[in-house]
């Protein structure tokens, strides 16, 4: 439940004890013990610790992030090595754990049916935006980057209507402009699905659907691997709803490769 909590900081569901008990599946009085356990008089101070932002990670975070890179040992590269694909893989194991067959049909669902699709996510997460589009340009039509080199964010906001999709992506720590449009397109009644790392993230207030990532390890930087392994469950679940129309557009695909001559080998 602690480590529950501490996921949560920041959330709305933190606001009274009766609508965290609500959101955690316990009673009141649980959460009250588990309070006390930890050294308050009552939940009122644990609650004002997870409202409060002293749990804000400092500005260095990323040389913070890279400590167990930088101290490793320079004669055995593949310890380090070992060591990370490790946590990669107890990071995918977490989000299966999280991951439901619900979560997968609202997304799928969601997806498939909009008219038009577009993606957001800024530094590493332009990556990941641009790998999940080009999935799901696979099996659908009229998918792509929120903005190019030719069409500003506003602009692109702007071209999309009341049930059009934006699927957003970030992670702590948060990229602010990220969030901002997240929350335009929410209120502009555009359907806005994020993939995020927790349920306090800021992303998830301003979204329909949220799919969460873990990536903590000890990479210099936000791990990627399961955001990407994400990214395959979703488009795969895409596919499999689309049916029929998925199974056409990737025909069409084939053929104009075909005739294009593209790929050999």
């Amino acid at each position: 439940m602690l480590s529950q909590l501490i996921e949560l900081r920041g959330d709305q569901s933190l606001l009274s004890i009766s609508s965290l008990a609500r959101r955690l599946n316990v009673n009141p009085s649980t959460i009250s013990r588990l309070a006390r356990a930890l050294g308050y008089e009552r939940f009122g101070e644990l609650q004002s610790l997870l409202l409060s932002s002293s749990l804000t990670p400092t500005r260095s975070f990323y040389r913070q992030h890279a400590t167990a890179a930088l101290a490793a040992d320079k004669q055995d590269l593949q310890a380090q090595a070992r060591q990370l694909c490790g946590e990669h893989q107890l990071n995918i194991e977490r989000f299966m754990e999280g991951l439901t067959n619900e979560d997968l049909d609202a997304f799928a669902t969601t997806v498939m049916g909009a008219r038009r699709v577009r993606l957001h996510g800024m530094r590493q997460f332009h990556a990941f935006s641009s790998f999940l589009a080009y999935g799901l340009g696979m099996i659908r039509s009229d998918v792509g980057l929120l903005s190019d080199d030719s069409l500003g964010v506003a602009e692109g906001l702007a071209s999309m209507t009341a049930g059009d999709v934006l699927i957003a992506a970030s992670c702590k720590p948060y990229t602010r402009h990220v969030i901002d449009v997240c929350r335009a397109a929410h209120d502009n009644g555009i359907r806005t699905i994020v993939v995020t790392d927790y349920s306090s993230s800021p992303l998830v207030r301003h979204s329909e659907i949220a799919i969460l990532a873990p990536h903590e390890s000890s990479f210099i930087s936000n791990s990627m691997v399961t955001f990407l392994g994400a990214a395959e469950c979703l488009v795969n679940a895409c596919a499999t709803v689309g049916g029929d129309g998925a199974a056409e557009a990737l025909s069409r695909r084939d053929k104009l490769i075909d005739q294009l001559d593209i790929e050999i080998g």
